[in-house]
Formats: structure tokens, sequence, C-alpha cells
């Protein structure tokens, strides 16, 4: 049986938020699109949204992924989705496994949400169920698959994690 504490989701931005500008050509990262994408999958279990930062993770540094998890281990969720750009959540995965006592589940998406053939709703749902399962640790949720941080990398020309 799962705890009906919410689920904290964290947004720190990365594809999963960045919408497309005609006029610049570029992907901007705007407001997230979680609570939408958990509206639309008719999620019941009671979360909580809270914007961390708008970045894309190769812009993150050190000092980044110590305020992400320095948010995560003083709140008091137990359950806790980072929504996270996927070039560097291998290293915020890894700045997290210090906290002790709760699951810490990281995802994103190789194409934005707001793109009709996005990955970020599964990945999202993935995230949602694992947190919801998974004893205490930090999890990388991607391609339909849930990783140990330390133990997934992310394989560039195959557009995909593995597991090392």
């Amino acid at each position: 049986m799962t705890s009906t504490q919410p689920i904290l989701v964290l947004t720190t931005g990365g594809t999963i938020d960045k919408q497309y500008f005609d006029a610049s050509s570029k992907y901007t990262i705007v407001g997230t699109m979680v609570t939408r994408l958990l509206e639309l999958g008719r999620v019941l279990h009671p979360f909580e949204v809270e914007e961390v930062m708008r970045k894309d993770s190769l812009e993150m540094d050190d000092a980044d992924r110590a305020l992400i998890a320095a948010r995560a281990a003083a709140s008091d969720a137990k359950r806790i989705v980072i929504t996270h750009g996927t070039d560097t959540m291998t290293e915020t995965a890894g700045a997290l496994t210090g906290i002790e006592g709760k699951t810490i589940v990281l995802v994103g998406a190789l194409a934005p949400a707001r793109f009709a053939e996005s990955d970020a709703t599964f990945n999202l749902g993935m995230a949602f169920a694992t947190v919801q399962v998974a004893k205490p640790g930090v999890y990388i949720t991607m391609n339909g698959t849930v990783f140990e941080a330390g133990k997934v990398v992310k394989d560039r020309e195959a557009g995909r994690f593995v597991e090392i």
C-alpha cells in the first residue's frame, strides 16, 4: 500500500519544459508542463509542484546541484520527483545520493512535452509509479526503465539511457 502523503515535484527546467520560438529559432525553457501532464494523466495521488530553477542541464553547475539537493533534503516529503534535463541528470542524481530516508526519482524528456511525439508524459508516469513503490534511494526513469543512481549513463548517439 502506498502513502497518501503528497508527492513533491521539483522542476529544474530541461527539455521537458522547453518551447520553440520561431522568432529566435531556439528552444526556451518556459513555465513547467508538469501539472498539466499530471492532469491529462488523471493522476489522483496528491502532488505538489515547486519550481527550483529554469535551466538547461548543460548550464547547471555544482551550486545548482547543491540547491536541488538542499531543497529535496529540507522538504518533509518522503517521495520526490525531480524534472531535469537529460544531459547532466546523472550528475545531479549523484549529488542527491546522500539524502537518507527519501525516495527521489529524476525524470526528463528527449523531446519537449509540448511536442505531440514527446516522451515526457510516459517518462513522468514512470517516475510517479517508481516514486510510490521503490525503496528509499535515488533513481532515474527514462526509456521505460528504472535505473539506480550511479548505474546509468546517457548514450547520446543512441538517444537513450543505458545501465553501466
